[in-house]
């Protein structure tokens, strides 16, 4: 059995989904603070099977040995946490506690049930800022916000606890942006209050839930003067997700990969292939850069293709799309 933490989160729901359609046996926990209770009938309709799911908090150790000691646990993969940079500027304590108190606790019970898969969501925002671009796994590391910062330290922990017991083994997953949603439109990205990430403020302005986007800065040192990601689609990503425990499970070893695409975009390219898919115009506004944001970044992904014969599918116009077939569908998005 697979437990997938933050299982009704953007990233986890997407990757219940992959786990069930590759034949895994999944139980999913969350809290639903960033997330819905809907999102457990939408997967069961996707997959055509019953979701097995209890919910909980990371920051409840009880729970949680009270978790594996009545589940036949193999493996974890492991969502649950705050991740918001700019959020985590304002509030670094919520952010410390949930995402490095959080995963002590499921590392501590784990440990003392002898389960010791791990497929770790970390970012590629452990990156130095000074790195040259693409970003190698080999490259510094280091961060700008306190989110970062959480995913760079929860990294050390896992290293230091493979150094002190072998029997360990960790995929420590480094991704850029994920955009897109399922292509039932089921499942998507709903962010509670102002969306933090860009695709989620175009399809709600797009939708009309919002007047103009916010633009954080047209003077970045980029072609067009706004900061540049490497978008990747939320489905290829979960892939990733299951190609990583695949290694765990029949190689024994740890990895350190990026999923990415290897493709950078700027704000205002993601804002055209979404006005060209939608046909819907984008209104925007320029603000103040944000702080903890950097001008650009993007993937170098050839380790994970060698590794784990992973690439993506999926282009910047079909993350578009199936941004907006989600919204168009789910205007309110789950609708609490």
């Amino acid at each position: 059995m697979i437990l997938v933490t933050g299982a009704t989160g953007y990233i986890g729901s997407h990757t219940w989904v992959e786990l069930l359609n590759a034949g895994y046996k999944v139980l999913g926990i969350d809290n639903f603070c960033n997330s819905s209770r809907k999102v457990l009938d939408r997967v069961e309709k996707i997959t055509g099977q019953k979701s097995q799911f209890i919910e909980g908090d990371m920051l409840d150790e009880k729970f949680l040995s009270s978790l594996f000691r009545n589940n036949p646990i193999e493996s974890v993969i492991h969502f649950a946490g705050l991740k918001s940079v700019g959020e985590s500027i304002k509030i670094p304590i919520s952010h410390y506690q949930n995402n490095i108190h959080g995963l002590l606790n499921l590392l501590k019970v784990m440990q003392e049930n002898q389960c010791n898969k791990f497929v770790f969501s970390s970012s590629a925002t452990v990156y130095h800022p000074n790195n040259l671009i693409p970003y190698v796994e080999g490259m510094s590391l280091g961060s700008t916000n306190p989110y970062g910062w959480s995913k760079y330290m929860s990294e050390q922990i896992l290293r230091d606890i493979e150094v002190a017991d072998t029997s360990w083994s960790v995929a420590y997953l480094r991704y850029f942006n994920p955009i897109g949603a399922h292509e039932s439109g089921l499942i998507g990205d709903d962010p509670k209050g102002v969306p933090n990430n860009l695709m989620p403020f175009i399809t709600q302005v797009a939708v009309g839930r919002r007047e103009y986007l916010s633009i954080f800065g047209d003077d970045w040192p980029t072609p067009d003067g706004t900061g540049i990601r490497d978008y990747i689609h939320v489905v290829d990503l979960a892939r990733g997700h299951i190609k990583a425990l695949d290694y765990l499970i029949n190689q024994k070893q740890s990895l350190t990969i990026n999923l990415g695409t290897g493709q950078g975009y700027s704000v205002l390219d993601l804002v055209k292939s979404f006005e060209k898919v939608s046909g819907k115009k984008i209104h925007y506004q320029i603000v103040e850069r944000r702080p903890g944001d950097i001008a650009q970044f993007y993937a170098n992904s050839q380790l994970a293709k060698k590794l784990l014969d992973w690439t993506v599918e999926y282009d910047v116009d079909r993350m578009c799309k199936d941004s907006w077939r989600w919204q168009l569908k789910n205007p309110n998005g789950f609708g609490e």
